[in-house]
């Protein structure tokens, strides 16, 4: 609109309001913005003609028609400047539109005052405490608003049970003072509700309304927004806002710019923050939301809009696609990675969560990697390096005539590297170094994180784990020997498995029996395996991982080899000098899946088909560090969509983990994850094209990861797998799918930690049983109560919920067993992890496994171990066809007697440090 028009004859535009000042209604003076006018007469006209009457020549012309003469009634009422009320400019605007005979539009405007005056009546003081004050942000005295307190907590505790809102508030004021800053009035607010939580699990959802309207506060004074402004209207400027100015602060892609802004804030559902627990909330508070200069841009559902955004730039239509994802992550049906929610839509997109290396045999080749490590650190990706190439401690090193000091010292360069470089500094950085049980320096590779010994040749701040070849396992259950070699002896035994592996491995022990090698050690198979066994018990590492079955169930066998597993455990892909396997995850929620007690089927599978185009997509926009990890991720493309809320799915068809239904469950689930997530790359591969190095993969022959079984069965001796195989679905649609287009990637399947992300959606991590029903969580967030709600709906409903059932849980250490009222089946629903049979983690998860075409990150939980009972369960392991396990958690040997109820739930107690796994989730 053309600034002339505004202006008296005679006047330029400039004269008439240069020195006009609006006197808001808190008594506050701003210039005068003739735009605010204008849109808000365009507003009222689109209210009554809708929004696809916008840019209409006629209400253009009748937008300027209004608004010029509110101009000339305040200039003629002021002259030559001054002060008007705002409420005066909205009399003069109502006025303008009845003379304009739009008596609609003004009846549009006029509900729009009346609504926006009950929103500001609502939050209006009901009284000023009466001896406390606040300290404004201008440096201004003013009572304390008690009444804004009390509006605050009433709107947080809306449609919740169990919320005494008035004891809130006088709980925060016995924690103010006179003349605290108004900002931290809110803060007490918050910190009182969050002290509640093991009391009432409702509070956790009060706890994160409050901290909404903190963050709504701070965000609409980052991006100038109207204060006054309930989110719901807040919404839609706020998103066209954050873009602008994420762009100008150079924080977004310009690209981001090129979105229908007005039509992706119009589909944001503010009515979705209500489903944050405080601890999902004040994760992407922390962690998250992008700032600027320590000030949030981003409310939750622009930040859901971002990353959507961010994943849907090349797509053919990329408003109807980023609403499409859009709606997906909001909904916490699934969420995507944290290196994704990081970094989606950012300058430097990296979005992949795994890296995998592999190290070669010289300086420039370990430096190299070392060198890799950092900068794909930088940017949020966890690393796994296969060491096993490197020869070993006191081989020859024909260039310099000397000797080697083989693998370990440089594991404490990385060791140093991973600390050095935090992941931009959001969080550890975390590698995990692998090393095949044949290398000579395994042994001393065993003792890496123990507590004693060299500190030069220990590495306490990284993960470590052991390549185990179906071969040792053999030797170890018949006593026999096991030789150890140095790779640069024996090179061609990285790359072989199966039945390949075990005639070159014969073939180099009579070549070490002849004198042909010189540098070798031989051992009792059983006596390492009890030492991986015992070290693993003491330190937690190195995890026990197998390659054979990671091999021979791997669908792109015929392009390479695949030499460890990833920081979690979950990846199998390729490495080679030339290659870095990346690997792209998000995971779905499991337990939004499941309705009225079962699997929602057909939610499932919407879920899995937006999801595994999410996935693709991050291959082509993925930034990456090294140009390895570039050539790999375009000619393989593999993805790792996963699962979360495992445990929370039991609870809700009240089912125990420890039954033989909670194990077909695992079975039913993954079975149809996995036909709707095959299924969808194929057909994405009809849409896209198949990936470059498709023909001659397992899918190209026909062989699913179901059908991959057979061939670990035919390389193991009779008796040595043991794995249930039935499937209850029909394939063939699939079969003659992936046969017409192919496949899109060559992987698509893997159950990450999700760490983070479970909290953000505020369900059980990955396939974990609850750790405990009561205990304190620590994160880079701080420290949160958690308490099971699931739990705390079934007590309810017995009539057993009270602070009496509180102290028993803290005094039982969350744990259900010891209380007499609870009844025997909710003892079983509710068993912890370490008191559930660590046997029934290992059938589900094989049950999950016949299904992946990558691998699970498996906890084993063991709360009184025996080197009997760890012998047991990683055979048990083995047997059932597991690729990988992970950590190893046992609880400490002592604690405190007990001899009343404790203050404040204590935590189990590991006798390992906690596991980074946040870098993959």
């Amino acid at each position: 609109m053309s600034t002339a028009i505004l202006a008296e004859p005679g006047q330029s535009a400039s004269t008439s309001t240069a020195s006009l000042q609006v006197i808001k209604r808190n008594g506050a003076l701003v210039g005068f913005d003739v735009s605010k006018i204008s849109v808000a007469v365009t507003k009222a006209f689109l209210a009554v003609e809708g929004d696809e009457a916008a840019g209409s020549a006629r209400i253009h012309d009748s937008v300027e028609q209004v608004t010029h003469q509110v101009m000339q009634a305040i200039s003629r009422r002021l002259k030559a400047g001054g002060k008007v009320h705002i409420e005066d400019i909205q009399d003069q605007v109502e006025l303008a539109l009845m003379r304009a005979e739009e008596q609609k539009v003004a009846r549009a405007y006029v509900l729009y005052r009346e609504a926006h005056a009950q929103e500001r009546a609502s939050l209006a003081p009901v009284e000023a405490h009466p001896t406390l004050t606040v300290k404004k942000a201008n440096g201004e005295v003013a009572p304390l608003d008690l009444g804004l307190m009390k509006v605050q907590v009433e709107r947080a505790s809306q449609e919740l049970e169990g919320i005494d809102g008035e004891s809130l508030v006088e709980g925060a004021l016995r924690n103010l003072y006179d003349g605290i800053a108004e900002e931290e009035v809110l803060s007490a607010l918050i910190m009182t509700a969050r002290g509640r939580i093991e009391q009432e699990p409702d509070y956790s959802a009060v706890t994160a309304r409050l901290l909404l309207e903190q963050l709504r506060l701070e965000t609409a004074a980052a991006l100038s927004l109207p204060l006054s402004l309930p989110l719901a209207e807040i919404y839609p400027q706020a998103l066209s806002t954050f873009i602008e100015q994420g762009i100008h602060y150079e924080l977004l892609d310009e690209a981001m710019a090129a979105f229908d802004l007005e039509r992706l804030g119009a589909a944001l559902k503010p009515e979705r923050d209500h489903q944050f627990g405080f601890l999902g909330l004040q994760t992407l508070y922390d962690r998250y939301f992008l700032n600027w200069k320590g000030d949030r841009l981003e409310l939750p559902q622009v930040f859901f809009m971002r990353v959507s955004m961010g994943l849907a730039l090349q797509e053919d239509d990329p408003n109807a696609r980023a609403i499409e994802f859009y709606d997906l992550l909001s909904s916490f049906d699934y969420m995507a990675s944290t290196p994704t929610l990081f970094n989606s839509g950012t300058r430097h997109s990296q979005l992949s969560s795994c890296y995998l290396t592999t190290v070669q045999d010289d300086l420039e080749g370990i430096y190299g990697a070392i060198r890799d490590n950092a900068m794909l650190s930088k940017w949020a990706g966890g690393l796994g390096n296969d060491w096993t190439p490197v020869r070993a401690l006191g081989s020859h090193i024909k260039g310099t005539n000397g000797s080697s000091q083989g693998v370990v010292p440089f594991l404490k360069v990385v060791n140093d590297t991973a600390v050095a470089v935090n992941q931009g500094g959001k969080r550890k950085g975390a590698v995990c170094a692998y090393l095949e049980s044949w290398h000579l320096d395994i042994e001393e590779f065993l003792e890496l994180r123990k507590n004693t010994g060299d500190e030069r040749r220990r590495t306490h701040d990284m993960n470590t784990a052991s390549w185990v070849p179906d071969l040792l396992i053999e030797r170890m259950r018949s006593d026999q020997d096991w030789t150890l070699f140095s790779p640069n002896d024996t090179p061609d035994l990285h790359d072989l498995y199966g039945n390949a592996f075990r005639a070159r491995y014969q073939e180099y022990e009579a070549m070490a029996a002849r004198g042909e090698i010189t540098l070798f050690n031989t051992v009792s198979a059983k006596q390492l395996w009890r030492k991986m066994l015992t070290v693993l018990f003491e330190t937690g590492h190195p995890w026990i991982t197998f390659k054979d079955p990671c091999n021979l169930r791997s669908p792109q066998q015929h392009r390479g080899v695949v030499h460890s597993s990833n920081l979690c455990t979950e990846i199998t892909l390729n490495t080679s000098a030339d290659e870095i396997a990346v690997c792209n995850l998000g995971s779905i929620n499991l337990a939004a899946h499941v309705h009225n007690g079962e699997l929602d089927v057909q939610r499932l599978e919407r879920t899995v088909n937006t999801a595994v185009r999410m996935l693709d997509n991050v291959v082509d926009i993925n930034y990456y560090a090294v140009p390895q990890a570039k050539s790999s991720n375009f000619k393989h493309r593999p993805v790792g969509l996963g699962l979360m809320g495992f445990q929370d799915a039991l609870y809700r068809l009240n089912l125990p983990y420890t039954s033989a239904e909670a194990v077909e469950f695992a079975d039913v689930a993954m079975e149809q994850i996995s036909y709707f997530a095959i299924r969808a790359s194929a057909a994405l591969a009809g849409e896209r094209g198949a990936y470059e190095t498709y023909e001659g993969s397992l899918w190209h022959q026909g062989i699913l990861p179901i059908d991959s079984i057979n061939l670990l069965k035919e390389a193991r001796q009779d008796g040595d797998l043991s794995l249930n195989t039935s499937s209850r679905l029909d394939w063939t649609a699939v079969r003659e799918l992936i046969a017409r287009n192919g496949m899109r990637n060559s992987n698509v399947m893997a159950i990450a930690p999700t760490a983070t992300i479970s909290n953000i959606v505020g369900v059980s991590q990955s396939i974990e049983p609850a750790y405990q029903n009561l205990f304190v969580k620590s994160n880079l967030s701080g420290e949160f109560t958690v308490v099971n709600p699931s739990l705390v709906r079934d007590l309810k409903a017995e009539g057993l919920w009270d602070n009496v059932m509180v102290n028993d849980l803290k005094y039982f250490d969350g744990s259900v067993q010891q209380i007499d009222r609870i009844p025997a089946a909710l003892k079983a629903r509710y068993a912890t992890a370490f008191e559930i049979d660590a046997r029934w983690l290992v059938e589900a998860a094989a049950r999950r496994q016949k299904w992946l075409d990558q691998a699970q990150s498996l906890n084993l939980y063991m709360a009184e171990p025996s080197g009997k009972k760890l012998d047991e369960l990683y055979q048990l392991a083995w047997e059932r066809g597991l690729k990988t396990t992970y950590y190893l958690r046992s609880l400490g040997a002592t604690g405190a007697e007990k001899t009343a109820p404790v203050a404040a739930p204590q935590p189990q107690v590991c006798s390992i440090d906690e596991p980074d796994c946040e870098a993959c989730q």
